[in-house]
């Protein structure tokens, strides 16, 4: 993949770079406001950024918002083999993280404060993508099959483990394969060492292109999360440690009103006014065509969120699904887990009416 904006966090230099910006609280100002004034820098790694599920973080940066809104964006992007977008916040290599929700309470299950600021999606994003001899209609069906997921213990894994447990399949009813993501998912399934994969467009435009796996378990849409997940499924969020969150409340802010601001635009535009904005290489590469793409990205539009609030009844389906796959939140609360504060904030700021139906932060 090109960097374009994208700052690689492959190696102990890049890593050590971020862990500076990371330790320096808002890190080191280095861009200019219109004004004349110092921009803060921080930094996230995005839990796959080309993937469609993650779009916004850099479709904030393609088009200008997190400088216009006041900070300066380092991003980079999870790669395989190396380490996770979570861990490298957690770890204070980066300030945010672009992941899942899910990972706030499973994080404070094992005594980690990190907190969700902002919701970008509510739905995962995901399709269980399966060899058509394969024979997968419901998750009952996955009893027996070889499931291939990003990596082992991954978000992925949890929710195909969540998605069994719908069908009374447990974890070692089936086996579990990290065959991670674009091409390498691809070829698990075109060699036969998986007879499915969890995966997002646009490699599932890829997949059924080639005719190599046909969408089996649709949990990208909204309709989806209902049917095989129980309820609105929080995906895409922006996850930081609560305790520099709160030493870091201004930038947060800016940091989320961008974030906000990309969710009215991409909603008041196509999605070819979104494939256009991202860099080419996200759009159109060996894997799929960037009329493939802008099809899968129409289909799949409805998991985007409007306004960057976390849907009611989102944190319990996600408590369901930790405790069916062994995670103890019995300790965790879900307004400790996410805040709408900054989202509400911006926005006020944008002038934007909100139309989710919010989850209640004293509730869930």
């Amino acid at each position: 993949m090109k960097k374009h904006s994208i700052v690689a966090v492959a190696s102990g230099v890049a890593a050590l770079s971020l862990v500076l910006a990371g330790c320096s609280g808002a890190g080191t100002p280095n861009t200019k406001a219109s004004d004349g004034s110092a921009l803060p820098t921080v930094s996230m790694m995005v839990g796959g950024i080309d993937k469609q599920i993650y779009l916004p973080y850099q479709l904030a940066e393609s088009l200008g918002f997190y400088k216009k809104y006041g900070v300066n964006m380092q991003l980079s992007t999870e790669q395989n083999g190396g380490v996770g977008a979570e861990e490298a916040m957690i770890s204070g290599q980066v300030n945010f993280s672009g992941a899942w929700y899910v990972h706030a309470p499973d994080f404070q299950s094992k005594g980690k404060n990190v907190i969700n600021l902002v919701q970008l999606s509510g739905a995962p994003g995901e399709r269980i993508m399966c060899s058509p001899t394969a024979n997968v209609k419901t998750p009952a069906d996955i009893r027996g099959k070889k499931m291939g997921v990003t990596d082992l213990g991954s978000g992925t894994d949890q929710l195909t483990q969540f998605v069994a447990s719908k069908g009374g399949v447990s974890p070692s009813d089936y086996t579990t394969i990290a065959v991670h993501a674009g091409a390498t998912a691809i070829a698990a399934l075109q060699r036969g060492e998986a007879d499915c994969v969890m995966t997002t467009q646009p490699t599932v435009a890829a997949l059924e292109a080639k005719g190599i796996a046909v969408s089996s378990l649709d949990l990208a849409t909204t309709e989806g999360a209902q049917q095989n997940l129980g309820g609105a499924w929080p995906a895409a969020g922006l996850l930081a440690q609560a305790d520099w969150v709160d030493k870091n409340q201004d930038t947060v802010q800016k940091v989320v009103t961008a974030l906000v601001a990309t969710m009215d635009w991409i909603h008041t535009h196509t999605a070819q006014d979104v494939a256009d904005a991202l860099p080419p290489d996200f759009v159109q590469n060996s894997t799929v065509s960037k009329d493939q793409y802008v099809a899968a990205l129409k289909a799949d539009y409805g998991q985007f969120l409007p306004d960057g609030l976390m849907p009611a009844g989102g944190p319990k389906t996600i408590f369901q699904m930790e405790n069916a796959i062994g995670t103890d939140v019995s300790k965790v609360t879900y307004p400790s887990t996410f805040t709408q504060q900054y989202a509400q904030a911006a926005l006020k700021q944008l002038s934007i009416t909100p139309t989710t139906t919010a989850a209640d932060t004293a509730t869930g």
